[in-house]
Parts: C-alpha cells; structure tokens; sequence
C-alpha cells in the first residue's frame, strides 16, 4: 500500500509543494527517509522506480528457516534481512540527521507509546517503525523496544504537531475497501487488519487535533481489493494515486483562490 504514498508525493511535488519536515510511521517511514534524502521530482522518480520493481518476497521472504524459526517461537514469521537489504542498498544517507530534509520516524515501545526518531542510524529506526507485530521481530533502540509506529499513531498527525507544523498534508496508504471475503492466509488478514486500525488512527488523531493545525488529506483509493501481502499491482496503485491526487488538488487551490478573492 506504500505505492500508493509515491504517486500521490509525484503529484504533490509537481504541484510546487515544499515541506518543511516530513514525518513517517510504518510503511510511510520508509517513503518519508528516502523522499527526506532526495527530496525533488528527481528523488520521487527513484523511488518510484524502487516501488515498481518489489516483488513480495523482497520484503516478506518466507523461508523453510523463517517457518521453522516461527514454530520453535521465534515470535516472528519473517526475518527482517531482505527488508534491512532494501534500505540499505536504496538510503543514500546513513543516519537520520543526514537527509536534506529533516525526517522523524515514529515506532511504538512496548507500553504503546509513540517514540519519535530524529537522530540515529536510518536503517534501524524504519526497520523499528515497520516491525509488524508477528511479521518482523522488534527491534531495539537504546532502551526501547520498537515495533510497527502506526499501533501507536498512524500519518503520524499529531507528532508533526508537536514538532511544530502549521499546515500537514496526509499521504494515506488506504485499505481494501472493497474487498469480497476474508484475504487469504493468516498474514494476509493480519495486514488487512493492520491497515483497517490505521485508517482508525488516522480518525482519531483528526478528532484530537480539532483545527488547532490546518490539515489536508488527500483521498484514498476506493473501491479497493489488493492485498497489502501483494506487491503486484504497484504500478497500477502508483498510477491511480497520483491521478485522483492530482485532481484533489486542483479543487483545493480552486477553492482556496475562490475563497479569497
């Protein structure tokens, strides 16, 4: 679903936006760390082209050695090795602190907390804020243990209200909305599940922001039936986002020209 974050960021930066800083949790932490690094119409084509190019087993490779791990209770059925690969060979910044822009990543510790990562090595701090309970392993920050950021907010809206923001435009990732039955397999209706609480969150930390921040969301794809679990129709969740974001934001500064003059 994090396909669906590059085709609406094309459009955005097409349109001229310029964020001050950008935050990330989940599968937004990884878009956020690479656009932070490159953050230019050059950056999101790379990306673009990362995200076209993912096959499943790039980030969720089940091995005889992974399921084994998973019956013996190793507490997770993926290794994060193929996901920590694809950052390492794709960040071109070492820590956090080193991208263009400057980039928060939000985990969740094991109270449920949010932590937001603003120094530190990059690798690790995506790997923590898209540790998916029972999918990947926590990983362990200092003193914390961090798993999946969007169990303890999702965008995440209000910790880029805390670090100050006036004006935040929302990429959401969505959620099969239209989809006909339970998805298959285990892992496949525990990510559907995951992307159903972000959508929650997301409800939530609007109701708690009230307009105190002047907050704009762009749509998410609807109907929808794809597999979080599959990586096949990329290209075509790419292309859909940054169709329906482009035309968003064309009625947003129609209005906002109407309003004022």
């Amino acid at each position: 679903m994090g396909a669906i974050q590059v085709g609406a960021l094309r459009e955005l930066v097409r349109a001229g936006e310029r964020p001050d800083f950008v935050v990330g949790a989940s599968v937004g932490a990884l878009n956020a760390c690479f656009f932070a690094a490159r953050p230019d119409s050059t950056g999101v084509d790379a990306l673009e082209a990362i995200w076209r190019g993912l096959k499943r087993n790039d980030v969720f490779p089940l091995t005889w050695q992974s399921a084994l791990g998973w019956f013996r209770g190793a507490g997770s059925l993926f290794e994060s090795r193929a996901l920590r690969g694809l950052i390492e060979r794709h960040l071109p910044v070492r820590n956090l602190e080193d991208t263009a822009l400057p980039v928060h990543v939000v985990a969740t510790n094991l109270s449920g907390a949010a932590v937001c990562l603003s120094r530190g090595p990059a690798v690790e701090a995506v790997l923590a804020s898209t540790a998916i309970p029972i999918a990947f392993p926590s990983v362990r920050i200092s003193d914390n243990h961090l798993m999946d950021g969007t169990i303890a907010g999702n965008t995440p809206i209000l910790t880029a209200a805390e670090l100050g923001a006036t004006r935040i435009i929302v990429l959401q990732t969505g959620y099969a909305c239209s989809i006909d039955g339970p998805p298959n397999g285990a892992v496949a209706r525990g990510m559907h599940a995951l992307t159903l609480l972000i959508a929650n969150q997301m409800e939530r930390d609007l109701r708690l922001i009230g307009g105190k921040v002047d907050v704009h969301v762009a749509p998410h794809l609807c109907p929808l039936d794809v597999s979080p679990f599959n990586f096949d129709q990329s290209s075509a969740l790419i292309e859909r986002a940054s169709l329906q974001t482009r035309a968003w934001h064309r009625r947003r500064r129609v209005g906002a020209l109407y309003v004022s003059g």
